[in-house]
């Protein structure tokens, strides 16, 4: 396993600078190891919603976790408010970095992650291959 660490500064997009960095380490088959950090405002879409709710608040990462390759980031994130109430869901951009997001990425060898449009979904989902390292 290789293993990755950044450290995110403020008003930094989360989902846009994981992307970045993905492209930019060449990750074929990456999944977030530990991430903590706050956010300043998020935009994050529920289960069974279509669309997203944007919250102009400051939040504590809680948990992030997913899979990340060049072929698309899937990550949901759990957030804790001022009061420690807890929301969680799908990320999406617009996640501003409030003071810091320190992140660890695991990328396995043995795999790469590729994704297609399932029909029964109608979502790009994973597909998983072996790499012939």
């Amino acid at each position: 396993m290789k293993t990755f660490a950044l450290r995110l500064k403020p008003d930094r997009d989360l989902k846009q600078a994981l992307k970045e960095f993905v492209y930019l380490n060449n990750i074929q088959s990456g999944y977030i190891l530990t991430a903590v950090g706050s956010l300043k405002q998020a935009k994050i879409r529920f289960a069974a919603r279509s669309e997203t709710t944007f919250f102009l608040e400051k939040f504590e990462i809680v948990s992030l976790v997913g899979t990340l390759s060049l072929a698309g980031i899937h990550l949901h994130i759990a957030l804790a408010n001022r009061d420690g109430k807890m929301i969680g869901g799908h990320l999406d951009n617009d996640c501003l970095i409030y003071t810091t997001a320190e992140i660890v990425i695991g990328e396995s060898e043995n795999f790469i992650f590729t994704r297609e449009v399932n029909e029964q979904t109608g979502f790009k989902e994973l597909i998983i291959m072996p790499s012939f390292q």
